[in-house]
């Protein structure tokens, strides 16, 4: 039987998101990547499955683009809060996730503010191997031209995330630094690698390397990760615009600790998957 679906992105970060609420769909890790492989299949980041939920809008559950199941993607909340929303005429919709329940809302036309809840950055919900200082892990590394990319911050948006703070983001190979620190042993579930330049006390320039997904244009729970990483160490304000390949996210740490993530949907086409 075939399944309809919709590709819709975020800055560029791309999915294929699949209704499920009438009927189960439940992929095998191989089917993912070939509905994700941009030469044989559909092409995208992550897959989406819209699910039936109690108590809220919709279950959302993600795979990225290598099969694995993954419990956040702000982007992907993003997109599916503004079609939880277009298709029941909302201003407003719950999301239930792995990561926890999230609020979606309408914030402009076509623009979707996501409560991203609480950063966690204890050692143990990043999660890490060993005890670390999140703020400033023990982790020291070069760049290719052998400079120090100095000791690099973790923070969990409902998934694992390591930023490093470098003069000039674009100057970094991160197709070879990324994949290297995604994998690292002191990440057992393994990390976005996220790469961040402060431009000022409210703007950041950032590209990140995504887990089993690569370098993508944007990264919603990244930008939410790179925020809380610079606020925390004092670089800038607890709201600030990112800058990644894709567009642009504003977050806002709030002071009830959680964070909000707003930023544009768009639908690209719809489909039948094979």
């Amino acid at each position: 039987m075939s399944r309809p679906f919709l590709k819709m992105n975020g800055l560029g970060n791309d999915f294929v998101v699949v209704e499920a609420r009438s009927a189960p769909f439940a992929p095998t890790a191989a089917e993912v990547r070939a509905i994700a492989d941009r030469k044989s299949g559909i092409g995208c980041d992550q897959l989406i499955v819209i699910e039936p939920a109690q108590g809220a809008d919709a279950t959302v559950r993600f795979w990225n683009a290598d099969g694995e199941e993954v419990s956040a993607c702000g982007n992907g909340t993003r997109c599916v809060g503004w079609l939880l929303m277009a298709s029941g005429e909302k201003d407003e919709v719950a999301i239930e996730t792995k990561a926890g329940r999230l609020t979606a809302s309408r914030a402009g036309e076509r623009l979707v503010s996501v409560d991203m809840g609480k950063p966690r950055l204890d050692w143990r919900e990043i999660p890490l191997k060993v005890e670390q200082d999140t703020n400033e892990l023990a982790l020291r590394l070069t760049d290719q031209n052998g400079d120090d990319l100095g000791a690099p911050a973790a923070v969990s948006m409902g998934n694992p995330h390591v930023v490093f703070f470098v003069p000039d983001v674009d100057a970094v190979a991160i197709d070879l630094i990324g994949p290297m620190v995604e994998r690292l042993p002191i990440f057992p579930e393994k990390a976005n690698v996220g790469f961040a330049q402060v431009k000022a006390k409210d703007r950041i320039r950032l590209r990140v390397w995504e887990r089993g997904a690569g370098l993508t244009k944007a990264c919603g729970t990244g930008a939410c990760a790179a925020l809380v990483a610079a606020a925390r160490r004092g670089l800038t304000d607890r709201a600030a615009t990112l800058e990644l390949d894709g567009g642009e996210l504003f977050i806002d740490w709030r002071d009830d600790d959680h964070v909000i993530m707003t930023g544009p949907a768009a639908v690209d086409f719809a489909g039948e998957l094979p």
